[in-house]
């Protein structure tokens, strides 16, 4: 999967600029005021760690089924965030966990770890 990733990548032109998906911000009860921060921080870490790539948001309400866009980001070696709306984290993949971000100062915000073989 990954080498099909790469052969793709070699045909398609370097990005100038991260592009971010977003999932869940339609349910996040969240409104304009509290999301634009939090996407402007995001796009800035991206750009700051030399990151032009396709990465992945999900506005998590600690309920909903996110397995398909984490799956999505890690199979194709891409950068997963989460934005914790609740109390509760939804659960990661197996052989996964959300590390905390805490250079945001909301603490609310989750980047998808894959667990390295022992």
């Amino acid at each position: 999967m990954k080498t099909l990733n790469f052969i793709r990548s070699l045909f398609q032109p370097a990005p100038t600029q991260p592009t971010i998906e977003i999932y869940g911000q339609a349910s996040s009860s969240l409104d304009l005021e509290q999301i634009q921060p939090v996407m402007e921080w995001l796009m800035s870490s991206l750009l700051n760690a030399g990151y032009f790539g396709r990465s992945h948001l999900i506005w998590d309400g600690g309920d909903q089924g996110i397995l398909k866009p984490v799956l999505t980001g890690v199979f194709k070696n891409e950068p997963v965030f989460l934005y914790r709306c609740g109390d509760r984290l939804s659960a990661p993949p197996e052989k996964c966990y959300w590390r905390l971000m805490g250079e945001h100062p909301s603490l609310r915000i989750y980047q998808l770890e894959v667990m390295e073989d022992e």
